[in-house]
């Protein structure tokens, strides 16, 4: 156990999850499904981080994928979302029978445990130890937990006007991650 490994895998996953500039998202979600159930997404985006962390080169490679085509599923699913919140429509419709999946789909994947943060674990477990990776996944997820669990109080703080101009400018910032993910992997330099 290193601490100066723990603290660059922790900084590199916080940057790359980035749960405070999906906060308008969050809130969006809320909205939709009535509350955000913290502890689930919080969970299952725990165990789908620590399953990619153990297994995801093997899960990857089962269906004959490479991390870049994975990666770029997923910056289509968040360039959906992004159009989502710029537009202020819904192209992702739900499930009348999966009320309160929104904590499942698209919270904790892709928005958490998304294709950029499962690919990074994938690079970090590469440069460092499992354990550091692990630990480091770890303190995004409480981080990640106290967001959410924040979300009522940032909504009555941010106010309606608020939320409206945030959702579109990381709606945009959304966009542009996603034009990103898809060029890194498609047209790498």
């Amino acid at each position: 156990m290193d601490l100066k490994e723990i603290f660059s895998v922790t900084l590199i996953l916080f940057s790359v999850i980035d749960i405070i500039g999906s906060v308008p998202f969050i809130i969006l979600i809320k909205q939709r499904e009535g509350r955000i159930h913290t502890e689930k997404a919080t969970l299952i985006s725990a165990g789908l981080m620590v399953a990619f962390l153990y297994l995801g080169q093997s899960i990857l490679t089962l269906f004959g994928l490479d991390v870049a085509s994975f990666a770029v599923a997923g910056a289509i699913v968040i360039f959906l979302v992004a159009m989502e919140m710029i537009l202020g429509i819904t192209l992702i419709k739900d499930d009348p029978e999966a009320k309160g999946s929104g904590s499942v789909v698209p919270l904790a994947f892709p928005l958490i445990a998304g294709a950029g943060t499962l690919s990074t674990i994938l690079s970090l477990r590469a440069v460092y130890e499992e354990t550091n990776v692990l630990i480091g996944i770890l303190l995004n997820l409480v981080f990640v937990y106290i967001v959410l669990r924040s979300a009522s109080w940032l909504e009555r703080v941010l106010g309606k006007s608020g939320f409206s101009v945030l959702r579109r400018v990381f709606g945009v910032i959304l966009l542009a991650i996603s034009v990103k993910i898809v060029k890194s992997n498609v047209f790498p330099t």
